[in-house]
């Protein structure tokens, strides 16, 4: 495991490699409570849409996890699928025991790792409808 892809304490903030790793990123912060690293996964003017509400910006993503972690703190680990990428640009997707989908837009940063820009949370599944 390289440097970067190491996770140790609720205070680390390793980069994502890969996009894929945003996700695992992401459960292992939401479940040691977290905010700060949660909000790291963002880039500074990105999108997130979970329901009704629509975050925008880190301080809006901050205060979103804030109260999300406030009122929860468990977070069971999703099935991480494979990110569909284009030069620095890569939608990801996550599927939850429970069905609900999320998909993301993350991008490759200058610096190093990738950061989610749009993030929609909790897609259902629609049931089918019954054969008449």
């Amino acid at each position: 495991m390289t440097e970067t892809a190491k996770t140790t304490s609720a205070n680390d903030r390793s980069l994502a490699e890969t996009p894929e790793d945003l996700a695992r990123l992401f459960n292992e912060r939401a479940n040691a409570g977290d905010v700060e690293g949660l909000v790291a996964l963002y880039e500074p003017g990105a999108v997130l849409a979970a329901g009704k509400v629509v975050a925008t910006g880190q301080a809006e993503i901050r205060a979103f996890y804030t109260d999300l972690l406030g009122r929860r703190s468990d977070f069971p680990a999703a099935e991480t699928l494979p990110a569909i990428v284009n030069g620095d640009l890569a939608m990801t997707f996550a599927r939850l025991p429970n069905g609900t989908i999320s998909a993301e837009t993350a991008r490759r940063q200058s610096q190093g790792g990738w950061l989610w820009l749009i993030d929609q949370l909790k897609i259902k599944p629609t049931t089918a409808e019954k054969a008449g």
